[in-house]
């Protein structure tokens, strides 16, 4: 039997819609709910729409900067549909600003503009199951050419989007020359189109139980897939330039959208800690010690989490995503671990609703807790974050002696001495 979704209080509105429009089964898979396409002309007769191509940066851009389309993302992850509404939602954002940034007119005219036209989606394939990605140089999807052709073996998973029905290309990222000496030369990427012979879609990853029909995260084969030539983006061997030029900005649109998943989670917090219908040993909630402790340091977190994803965005704006990678990775690292925290706060408010389908909590908690591994690892970029810190180390060594020796002068200069706090107060007290 259909569940009702109106017996579900948890959604938003919209979200509700989509969810009842969705069911339940295999049909899931192919549904693509009316409500959407509702949504995104709305959206598109108010202007909002792609906003996260950034102004300055790209011509296709809409005109919103960086630090505006921060703004606007953290409203758009309050809700599962928002992002997809305003053809804002990853994979797309990401593969569109690779097209945009580095792909010919032909391949812009084949793909970007009907993905720019929210008429298609799109998945990114790069980390397989049998190498550890989080070091890219291990990726073994062979990429070698034939005539006018390159011809694709391996395999790829966690395909995000390639569940979707309308998912019409990908981009994945393969190694072309391993035997090239320089490791961040070796890999390429190209445009395959969904339908293409030789591609097998295995199974839809689950995030902790949910499977994010139709969007989906694919285990997928390929085996002889030939594509055209043509296809390739910006050149054999530019893999790894292509790459970081699109995981940057999608990590940061990731740290924008989950600073709204925060909020929310506070918000279910609140209400249930004001419930008067919930009293725990004769009190509200909110009564008991702990809870308003809670909600303070929430409040706090989530406040300074937002200041770091957006330093990173004017670092974006002012001299782009390159040269605000150590921004973006401390927005990375951290917003999503906040967020956690907050969600976790709410679900312990909830107690046993708190694990169950009956809030979002617990979606939110398993959709974000993933952003700890996408786009890298956090031990990766804190390890790389930590190492270019420490590259400071001699230097600030020689400003601390220099100010040593400088304090030694100035001793002397005044004819005093050197002393100890502690014998100071000691000698004081007699």
């Amino acid at each position: 039997m259909k569940e009702d979704a109106s017996n579900h209080p948890w959604s938003t509105s919209a979200d509700t819609v989509f969810e009842a429009q969705i069911g339940v089964g295999d049909a899931r898979w192919e549904a693509h709910p009316k409500i959407l396409e509702d949504l995104k002309k709305k959206a598109r007769s108010l202007g909002l729409w792609n906003m996260f191509l950034p102004k300055g940066h790209y011509k296709e851009s809409p005109g919103f900067t960086n630090l505006e389309y921060g703004l606007m993302a953290e409203w758009l992850g309050k809700s599962r549909v928002a992002s997809e509404a305003v053809n804002c939602a990853a994979p797309d954002t990401g593969n569109m600003e690779v097209l945009a940034k580095y792909g010919n007119e032909a391949q812009k005219a084949r793909w970007l503009k009907p993905l720019m036209d929210g008429e298609i989606r799109s998945a990114f394939l790069m980390t397989e199951p049998q190498v550890a990605s989080s070091d890219a140089r291990n990726i073994e999807m062979k990429i070698e050419r034939d005539g006018d052709y390159y011809v694709l073996n391996g395999q790829k998973w966690w395909s995000s989007g390639a569940g979707d029905p309308r998912c019409q290309i990908y981009i994945v990222m393969g190694k072309s020359d391993p035997k090239n000496k320089d490791p961040y030369r070796q890999q390429s990427v190209i445009l395959v189109p969904s339908n293409t012979k030789g591609i097998t879609i295995h199974r839809m990853l689950t995030v902790y139980g949910y499977d994010d029909a139709p969007h989906g995260h694919g285990h997928i084969t390929f085996h002889n897939v030939r594509v055209p030539a043509s296809n390739l983006v910006l050149g054999e061997g530019r893999g790894f330039e292509i790459i970081q030029g699109r995981l940057g900005p999608g990590r940061i649109h990731h740290a924008m959208r989950t600073i709204g998943a925060a909020e929310r989670a506070l918000e279910w917090m609140l209400m249930r800690i004001n419930d008067p219908s919930k009293t725990p040993f004769g009190k509200l909630l909110r009564e008991h010690g702990v809870i308003l402790e809670w909600v303070a340091k929430s409040r706090i977190e989530i406040d300074a989490a937002r200041l770091i994803v957006l330093n990173a965005a004017i670092k974006m704006d002012e001299q782009g995503p390159k040269a605000a990678l150590k921004e973006i990775a401390q927005a990375k690292v951290l917003v999503p671990q906040t967020a956690l925290t907050v969600i976790d706060r709410a679900v312990q408010a909830f107690g046993g609703a708190g694990v169950s389908q009956d809030t979002p909590l617990a979606g939110m908690w398993a959709n974000i807790r993933t952003l700890r591994l996408a786009d890298g690892p956090d031990e990766v970029h804190l390890q790389q974050m930590g190492r270019n810190e420490n590259k400071r180390g001699q230097e600030v060594a020689a400003k601390i002696q220099a100010q040593r020796s400088k304090a030694a002068e100035l001793l002397k200069q005044y004819g005093v001495t050197k002393t100890e706090i502690g014998s100071h107060i000691s000698k004081s007290k007699l």
